[in-house]
């Protein structure tokens, strides 16, 4: 499970007004990718006055909120036309059409197509199973931002008990690699300076192509034909499908950033099991243990569900301990939400209150992991993409406050960690000029 499949609440930011839209996105980083999308179509369709709202279906809270966003847009905008599209717009757009505030329903298809923002375009969703040429659209909605992504897959053929998605963004396919390197030549020469690759299952990557080449095959083919692609990061990897190119990919290539993501969601092999996912405990500690050798000093991450049907304290707990077993800084946490239609929504609910309960308590644990793998970075130096005048990233991904910095935006710089806060490190510029 990916970026896109992550469990969590919506992210609800407003990616702003453009010429009289404004689009505000939910959900995954593939969603924010997609909204770039859904700007340059409806600007090429001479869209003028509307609100778009780009859904996330992955829990009901999610949901919740996107149909609070919806009422309030048309309060604030009477005379806006309302477009709601996304994931649960495209699993369940007779809800959305039913809104009294809604004019417009688009499905994961339709709203990257710039046919569907002329005046007098009809709502239109496609089945999930005719999703397939999505994979193809790439954006250049990413001008002058430090960090650009390339979508290199989209969809995904399993069922994890708990999961709708595959239900909104339709079967696994990729993109071919000549159009991700195209993509990555022309954002880098528009000004960003990191490239991440995302999609819903990145690590289900090429099965669909011609010599169904891995992910880890794509990467080092993408490194080698962009030779200017200083840093290279990833979205969510699946465990058990990290191919041995990846791996070798992790101790070898010095642009392929030291920070990984993990698609764990639990930590105890009988949820594992019913969530239907296909590591195990032992899988997981392997794996980060592996990233660990093959390249020390590396910053894990990993997404994990609290109160999954059926979840006991005892099994909670080897979901708390894997975090501090299997080294990781950075969590993406969230209590596990019902979705109708999924098989783990007609398993015995553990009540709300203890998966809150328990999401808090994981929450702290990733809050504690992360001050100590800050600390650990006091006295290193780092390599900074400049993000905003004085912030940025370290290569780890680790939050960077500058002293007295005022370099572009897209611009990598060394820097001298001196402290470290509990979100955040202090840096001084490095007495070199800038990294390479």
């Amino acid at each position: 499970m990916s970026d896109a499949h992550a469990p969590g609440a919506a992210l609800g930011a407003a990616l702003g007004a453009d010429g009289g839209v404004e689009i505000v996105t939910f959900g995954c980083r593939l969603n924010a990718y997609e909204s770039e999308i859904v700007r340059e179509a409806a600007r090429a369709a001479g869209l003028a006055d509307a609100v778009i709202v780009n859904t996330c279906a992955v829990t009901a809270e999610a949901e919740r909120q996107a149909r609070q966003a919806i009422r309030r847009a048309r309060r604030a905008r009477p005379g806006a036309r309302i477009i709601v599209t996304g994931c649960a717009a495209q699993i369940d757009p007779a809800r959305y059409r039913a809104m009294d505030e809604v004019d417009q329903v688009l499905g994961n298809k339709e709203k990257l197509e710039t046919g569907s923002y002329r005046a007098g375009a009809a709502s239109a969703v496609a089945a999930a199973a005719d999703l397939g040429e999505t994979a193809s659209h790439l954006t250049g909605g990413f001008e002058g931002r430090a960090r650009a992504f390339v979508q290199v897959q989209q969809g995904c053929d399993h069922r994890c008990t708990f999961c709708i998605i595959p239900y909104g963004r339709g079967p696994s396919r990729s993109t071919p690699l000549g159009a991700i390197a195209a993509e990555t030549r022309r954002l880098l020469a528009q000004g960003a300076g990191e490239i991440v690759l995302t999609g819903v299952d990145i690590t289900d990557y090429g099965k669909d192509l011609p010599g169904r080449p891995t992910l880890g095959q794509a990467v080092r083919r993408l490194l080698a034909a962009v030779p200017e692609l200083a840093r290279l990061r990833l979205s969510s990897l699946d465990p058990v499908e990290i191919d041995e190119d990846l791996f070798r990919l992790v101790a070898e290539e010095p642009r392929l950033m030291p920070h990984f993501h993990l698609s764990l969601q639990a930590g105890d092999d009988l949820t594992l099991k019913r969530m239907k996912r296909r590591h195990s405990r032992a899988d997981a500690l392997r794996v980060a243990q592996r990233l660990r050798d093959l390249r020390p000093g590396v910053a894990l991450g990993a997404d994990l569900i609290a109160g999954f049907p059926t979840e006991t304290e005892a099994m909670f707990q080897s979901t708390l301990d894997l975090v501090e077993e299997c080294g990781l800084a950075y969590l993406h946490v969230f209590p596990y939400s019902a979705r109708e239609g999924t098989p783990a929504a007609r398993m015995p609910q553990v009540p709300g209150e203890i998966r809150k309960a328990r999401a808090q308590r994981l929450r702290a644990a990733g809050e504690r992991a992360l001050t100590r793998f800050l600390r650990t970075r006091v006295g290193t130096e780092a390599e900074v993409l400049i993000e905003a005048p004085g912030r940025g990233r370290s290569e780890h991904y680790a939050p960077v406050l500058l002293d007295e910095d005022s370099s572009a935006v897209g611009t990598v710089v060394r820097a001298s960690i001196f402290s470290s806060g509990a979100l955040a490190l202090d840096a001084r510029r490095a007495r070199a000029s800038a990294a390479a």
